[in-house]
């Protein structure tokens, strides 16, 4: 997901994504734990986008 996408989300939307993500970061973590992730790399961007969307969720709180 691109940041242009993410600053024309509202912030429902963007909290909503960041819970999504959450979640799928926590499953992508015990996954690797069982047994080898196909690209563990994917827990890295995983943990980029979660941190990308609270960005731009502090940046949109900010400016209201």
């Amino acid at each position: 997901m691109k940041i242009s996408d993410m600053n024309e989300m509202s912030v429902e939307d963007i909290k909503a994504q960041i819970a999504q993500e959450k979640d799928n970061y926590a499953k992508l973590k015990v996954s690797h734990k069982v047994s080898q992730l196909e690209s563990p790399l994917s827990i890295r961007a995983s943990r980029k986008t979660i941190a990308r969307l609270s960005t731009v969720l502090n940046q949109k709180l900010a400016q209201q």
